[in-house]
């Protein structure tokens, strides 16, 4: 049988006891020709260290009619961040189109660079420059992984590439609309080099991806991405479902087998 853990969600004087069986989580699917990869974060708001609580209740009707108030940070677990975040006047999650959330995406996997190296405009073009179109959703990736956000951050096991200004400079002269980053680059490196990547790229609209997993399941380079959040006005950021689809027609000119 499976081990049954129970813990409270709610706020203020408000919880409700759950019981929450461990499962096998699936990270990909098929459907017909396609191959279907979840590439977000699974969220228990037992573990969580980011804001994330529920409180289910009961509306009181005659019938069962159970609703849950989420009580969630705007950057919990995979999440897009849009450039409402960075500055008052720059446009919020409902301001954008509704394809800056999906699209062809490019996974960059980074394997000449050096531990703890600044990602230029060089080491870009040397692992991609010939395969990024106008458009394109960029996630880039190394060998040298580490989950972010977590106490090992910042310290001698975190061997993680750096973003930087001019990591920026390049994704914004190749018009990308959308950098995603698997945990073998950290974005949280130091003030000065994450500021000057945020304000350069959300300054003209491009969209953030963080804390994406499963991307080792990715069995092409180039395939069709999702990951749409909700169109609230006055949000910076939401956390999001994103999926990647492989074998779409659109999409198989340029597929590598990684």
């Amino acid at each position: 049988s499976m081990p049954v853990y129970w813990y409270t969600v709610g706020t203020e004087n408000k919880y409700k006891i759950f019981n929450l069986k461990e499962e096998f989580i699936m990270s990909s699917y098929q459907l017909g020709n396609l191959r279907v990869v979840d590439l977000t974060k699974v969220l228990d708001p037992k573990t969580e260290t980011r804001r994330c609580g529920l409180t289910r209740f009961n509306t009181g009707g005659p019938i069962p009619d159970f609703h849950t108030i989420m009580d969630l940070t705007s950057h919990l677990g995979t999440h897009v961040e849009c450039p409402y975040h960075h500055n008052d006047d720059w446009t919020d999650v409902q301001g954008l189109p509704l394809t800056t959330f999906m699209g062809r995406a490019i996974y960059v996997n980074i394997t000449h660079m050096e531990p703890n190296g600044k990602i230029k405009g060089e080491d870009l073009e040397k692992a991609c420059g010939d395969r990024i179109k106008e458009g394109d959703i960029v996630i880039i990736d190394s060998p040298m992984k580490l989950a972010p956000f977590t106490p090992d951050s910042n310290t001698e096991k975190d061997k993680r590439l750096f973003i930087c200004r001019e990591t920026a400079v390049w994704v914004k002269d190749k018009k990308v609309k959308c950098v995603g980053f698997g945990d073998g680059v950290s974005i949280e490196s130091n003030n000065e080099d994450v500021s000057a990547f945020h304000d350069v790229l959300m300054e003209v609209d491009v969209v953030f991806l963080e804390v994406l997993k499963n991307l080792e399941e990715l069995k092409t380079d180039t395939f069709f991405m999702s990951y749409t959040p909700l169109p609230i006005k006055g949000l910076d950021s939401c956390p999001i479902r994103a999926y990647a689809i492989e074998g779409l027609e659109e999409f198989l000119e340029k597929e590598q087998e990684i």
